[in-house]
């Protein structure tokens, strides 16, 4: 079997890495209908609008997922246990697919999208448990951001590929590569599941309890609204970008590539940002999201500025999305695991509410700007919970977990001999 515990250098064990390579596939499957809309809406009989519901179906299914399966699987230990879920949440992923690759009917493909996204929410509980045990407590939050990383990478490359893809089989095509893929992961993941001992007691009542710390919610709203203004325009681009900027479909996966660069570049300076001025880094980002978001519709009309805003669309878009993040975890204190969950939660709220009220405006008199319209607007009202966290200043509780975590760091450097520094 392969290594499965992280070693005294930091190396990851190479289950984190497989899990990565999952959560590409789950990344992929969310979004990669944006890419494929009007073919699917040509396919299956109904409008570009209506076809943007399959966004909003596994987003639904993702807040409904998320926050259950993280606290149905707190107290896994045990590593039987952890493969046969694992393998399960897999093994829905795949047949969710299936289903919908077969489907001609669009009431069973909304269908198996929610199914498919409790499937991944699963995943996502599971997935966090095995990869920080695995690592081990030093490796545990690189390790998590591996994990993730796969998300990133599934915008970069995954969503395009995909769109591309299905230029020339048809948008079942790449469906049925995503069955393929998760099968095969599902059928080998098993043997790269190291054993894991009984974590620490966990409460479910101290994780509900902590999450009356008020800031926390407030964190969640940004992260819904911002969210739900990007994913507002981004669910509705393909049209946008073929119709009223004049760019070739063959084209389109290419300008998917600039979001999913604009996408990685705004993760990354948001988490670097972020960790010295959080609530200054968020806010500018979120203001120029707006504000970006308000351009494209008068500006969309030329391809050149239409490739520019789309790009700059992700990249102060998802500079916020690491900041709220890091925030809802240390504001929660003894509820990193649900708050985790409610954060994804809070992100897929806005998706589905921002690619609903999208496909609204779309069908308006707004038409094909309305989804844009609709994002800045959503942007623009996460600057009210980003400004009432700034105001409110860093709560007592946040400084004191702050403050161990500076302590901690200054023992362990303190204990490590100059010659591994």
């Amino acid at each position: 079997m392969p290594s499965a515990a992280g070693t005294a250098s930091g190396k990851l064990p190479v289950v984190v890495w497989v899990l990565s390579a999952c959560t590409f596939l789950m990344g992929t499957t969310e979004f990669v209908v944006a890419g494929l809309l009007p073919e699917m809406a040509d396919d299956l009989g109904v409008s570009v609008s209506q076809a943007g519901l399959l966004i909003t179906a596994f987003a639904i299914g993702m807040i409904v997922g998320g926050p259950a399966m993280a606290m149905a699987t707190l107290r896994l230990p045990q590593r039987r246990t952890l493969i046969l879920a694992l393998i399960l949440a897999l093994t829905v992923f795949a047949l969710g697919h299936v289903v919908a690759a077969l489907s001609s009917s669009f009431t069973i493909l909304l269908m198996a999208r929610v199914v498919t996204a409790l499937a991944t929410g699963a995943f996502w509980a599971i997935g966090f448990v095995i990869a920080t045990a695995a690592a081990g407590s030093g490796n545990s939050t690189r390790a998590v951001g591996v994990m993730m990383g796969g998300l990133t990478l599934a915008n970069v490359i995954g969503v395009p590929i995909g769109s591309f893809a299905g230029q020339f089989t048809g948008w079942r095509g790449p469906f049925w590569a995503l069955a393929v893929l998760s099968a095969l992961a599902a059928a080998f993941i098993g043997r790269f599941i190291p054993t894991v001992g009984q974590r620490a007691e966990v409460s479910v009542r101290a994780e509900l309890r902590a999450l009356r710390q008020g800031r926390l919610w407030l964190a969640l709203a940004a992260a819904a609204l911002i969210m739900g203004g990007v994913l507002a325009t981004y669910t509705y681009i393909t049209p946008l970008l073929t119709d009223r900027s004049g760019i070739g479909q063959g084209a389109v996966p290419l300008v998917l590539i600039g979001f999913g660069a604009g996408s990685l570049g705004g993760t990354a300076a948001g988490g670097r940002m972020g960790e010295r001025r959080p609530m200054a880094t968020a806010i500018t980002a979120a203001a120029a999201t707006a504000l970006t978001l308000f351009l494209l519709v008068p500006l969309s009309n030329s391809p050149v500025t239409a490739i520019a805003l789309v790009f700059l669309m992700a990249l102060m878009g998802f500079t916020v999305p690491p900041v709220l993040t890091s925030l809802a975890v240390r504001l929660a204190g003894d509820a990193p695991t649900l708050t985790s969950a409610l954060t994804t939660s809070a992100y897929n709220t806005g998706i589905a509410a921002g690619s609903a009220v999208a496909g609204l405006a779309m069908d308006s008199a707004l038409g094909l700007t309305g989804p844009a319209l609709v994002g800045a607007v959503f942007a623009a009202l996460s600057l009210l919970p980003l400004i009432a966290l700034a105001v409110s200043g860093t709560p007592h509780r946040a400084r004191i977990v702050a403050q161990r975590t500076r302590s901690t760091h200054v023992k362990d450097d303190a204990a490590t001999p100059a010659s591994q520094r």
